[in-house]
């Protein structure tokens, strides 16, 4: 008969383990203890699979125990981390005996409790208990002793391996070795303290890497007494934290996640869930001292622009691959809806600030482009740099309006001689480029000249047409809307011909220089006088004028000398020998065909100095 430790009978021994006396169960720590190890465990398994009542022999089990409590022993004697060190035949057999032995505590539960198996089955518990100790003990040293990087680049193109490679620094080993316990102790029973032992020590990692990055968490009683400069690099770091932790930190946590509980998909994906949900709580929180009820001047747009493209990618981090519970994925939407109404806001005072300029009255000098023109004109083009952002939305915002957009031909845009409805955004900028045209008309009424009126309504035209062409824009607002510019700008060159130039033309026309038919010396000369006396003018108050595009001021130029140098040359070759000598052409005659030519070319340069040289 068998005894235990406490001079129990275990049993009579079967016929094949040949009669053996039990082993010293020091001799596990011998040489070679792998081969009497696994010996033990084979007759372990094989006595379990026919254990009953009838046939009880427990000499086996009570080796498996004495050699599980020596090996438990040396394990605990161990540093205090690292105890399962990298010698996988070492720790495998500690995972294989830890398997028995919560096989033993549940066959021997079955048992009658005045049986001989009590005393066996409170050693094995009581043994189960340490090395689920151990176990959690050692679960958690391997968390803590990954090497974090003292620096973490949080550029936007960093490299995924390099952030994966400073941020999780743990062995392949492991995270083999973090799995096995893992497995074990949501086997055992002991999920609840595997999960707290994770989520804790991850949490305080992921929060140390925050630190690391300067994030600091701003109350809104701190924000609202900061000025913007100070808010602005705020938002700078908080967006590369953003986009740090939605493009390296979660999808690596993710990956330890699913690699330390690779047996519990489920599991794994409660603690991610729970881990991100708590770091993203605190990124959003920055966020609420910027959406309170305040006004942002126009130029903050696109900083809440760069906030809504980093909320979006971790909206849709969540949905696409990681966060399907409603209530995390919900708290992202709803900070990103409040930061998309703020960006509806802010570009909604564009609208008014074209309404409200009406107060200056004081014209542009030189009919040169408005700087209301140039301000509008160039923050719609880097605006549009963020189309599909703003698309989006305007498009989220009537939805939550509850507006819809009649598909009448006003909201369309011409493309490819195809009527297309146009987009939220797309009106928004039809009703802004509508503001901007009528304060434009508005202003140009402020010119005492109807000719330098036209001259400042071309120069707004084509520089507004120009750089619509070079953005997006252009697609936006439609070629129907491109046509009816350049229509205007031909309109108003018309306009500038006829008010500036038909005076100067009547003065050298062929007509009515005849009495009686013969030709007038007095009326030659007074049609000379004339002419010189209008021409100076022109040239000394247009040569002040300003037009800036030089495509725009060479067609000025070439139209108004297609007309001027044929009439003037004629009118001069037909005359000139009407004059009495050559002193008295002179002096009427004042300029050439060549000069005026030369004249021409120096309008619309903006000089503060007549520039009229003979």
């Amino acid at each position: 008969m068998g005894m235990n430790q406490n001079g129990e009978n275990l049993g009579t021994k079967s016929e094949s383990d040949g009669g053996d006396e039990k082993e010293n169960p020091d001799e596990f720590s011998s040489e070679n203890p792998g081969s009497k190890f696994d010996q033990v465990l084979k007759d372990v398994d094989r006595f379990l699979g026919k254990l009953d009542s009838c046939e009880i022999e427990f000499s086996r089990i009570d080796q498996l125990l004495e050699m599980f409590d020596s090996q438990i022993a040396i394990y605990e004697n161990k540093e205090a981390s690292g105890k399962f060190g990298l010698n996988v035949e070492e720790n495998v057999s500690f995972f294989e005996a830890l398997k028995r032995v919560l096989t033993i505590i549940s066959k021997l539960g079955e048992f009658p409790s005045d049986s001989g198996a009590t005393s066996c089955l409170n050693r094995a518990v009581s043994l189960h208990r340490r090395a689920m100790l151990l176990s959690e003990n050692e679960f958690r040293a391997l968390l803590e002793n990954s090497k974090q990087a003292a620096d973490v680049n949080t550029d936007r193109n960093e490299d995924d391996s390099k952030a994966e490679e400073e941020f999780l620094c743990f062995s392949p080993e492991s995270v083999a070795i973090m799995n096995r316990i893992a497995s074990t102790m949501m086997f055992a029973g002991y999920e609840a303290e595997c999960c707290n032992a994770y989520s804790g020590l991850r949490v305080k990692a992921l929060d140390a890497e925050l630190s690391k990055l300067s994030f600091e968490d701003i109350s809104v009683d701190d924000a609202e007494k900061m000025s913007w400069e100070s808010l602005e690099v705020e938002i700078g770091n908080w967006i590369n934290i953003t986009k740090h932790c939605t493009n390296n930190l979660f999808p690596i946590e993710r990956k330890l996640c699913d690699s330390v509980f690779s047996e519990h998909p489920s599991t794994a994906q409660r603690l991610f869930c729970e881990l991100t949900r708590s770091l993203t709580t605190r990124l959003l929180n920055f966020l609420n001292a910027l959406v309170l009820p305040r006004e942002y001047s126009t130029e903050k747009l696109f900083k809440f622009l760069d906030i809504y493209e980093a909320l979006r990618d971790l909206k849709n981090l969540e949905i696409d691959n990681y966060l399907p519970g409603k209530e995390s994925m919900s708290e992202t939407s709803r900070m990103q809806c409040r930061i998309g109404e703020t960006v509806v806001s802010i570009f909604s005072q564009l609208e008014n600030s074209i309404e409200s300029d009406n107060a200056g009255r004081i014209p542009v000098a030189g009919g040169a482009v408005h700087p209301l023109t140039r301000y509008t004109t160039n923050y719609l083009k880097y605006a549009c740099e963020y189309k599909d952002t703003l698309e989006q939305v305007f498009e989220k915002h009537d939805e939550m309006e509850g507006s819809t957009t009649e598909k009448v031909p006003e909201n369309c845009t011409e493309k490819d001689d195809r009527c297309l409805p146009a987009s939220p955004f797309a009106l928004k900028l039809m009703k802004v480029m509508d503001l901007l045209d009528a304060n434009i008309e508005m202003k140009s009424k402020l010119y005492r000249s109807p000719s330098l009126c036209y001259i400042f309504l071309m120069n707004n035209g084509r520089y507004i047409l120009q750089k619509i062409k070079e953005s997006e824009i252009y697609d936006m607002l439609g070629h129907s809307w491109s046509r009816k510019r350049t229509s205007d700008l031909r309109r108003y060159h018309k306009l500038y011909q006829r008010e500036t130039w038909s005076n100067v033309l009547q003065t050298i026309s062929h007509e009515g220089v005849q009495v009686h038919g013969k030709v007038s010396k007095t009326i030659v000369k007074e049609r000379f006088k004339n002419f010189n006396a209008l021409f100076d003018e022109i040239l000394k108050t247009q040569s002040t004028w300003v037009v800036s595009d030089e495509q725009l001021k060479s067609e000025l130029r070439v139209s108004i000398s297609s007309v001027m140098i044929p009439a003037y040359r004629s009118f001069v070759a037909r005359f000139q020998s009407h004059f009495d000598n050559s002193k008295q052409a002179g002096k009427f005659i004042k300029y050439q065909p060549e000069d005026i030519e030369e004249l021409i070319e120096q309008l619309f340069e903006g000089n503060t100095t007549s520039l009229v040289k003979r």
